[in-house]
């Protein structure tokens, strides 16, 4: 494989990412949720998607993947261990920080299929 090849296998798989992420996003805002932010990132990890509903934040990692269970598997033991790292920054800048319970969910993103939601999944 050439480099050029990889590079463009990079581009089309950040591409596909970004889409799933919208996607997710979208299919959360339909489930009454509010995306208040998009890939946050900090120096600990990244979040894809930030949520809220009512007093609750919620961390959205969006895997997409062949199948549901391929997607939830892709969510490692260090992966979620940086996301709650993040997830401790984003909360301790919000005002009602005191107020907000928060949760921990996966969104897998299958091709064509709507994107399915496992809340609390970590």
């Amino acid at each position: 494989m050439a480099d050029g090849d990889g590079a463009s296998n990079r581009r089309r798989a950040l591409r596909r990412g970004h889409l799933s992420e919208y996607l997710a996003a979208a299919y959360l805002m339909l489930k009454g949720y509010r995306i208040v932010a998009l890939r946050y990132r900090t120096r600990l990890g990244e979040i894809d998607i930030v949520a809220r509903k009512r007093n609750l934040a919620v961390f959205v990692e969006v895997k997409a993947r062949r199948d549901h269970m391929s997607a939830i598997d892709a969510v490692s033991y260090t992966a979620q261990n940086r996301i709650k790292a993040a997830s401790d920054i984003w909360l301790s800048r919000q005002r009602d920080y005191a107020l907000l319970s928060q949760r921990y969910d996966i969104v897998a993103v299958v091709p064509g299929r709507l994107p399915r939601h496992f809340p609390d999944a970590f």
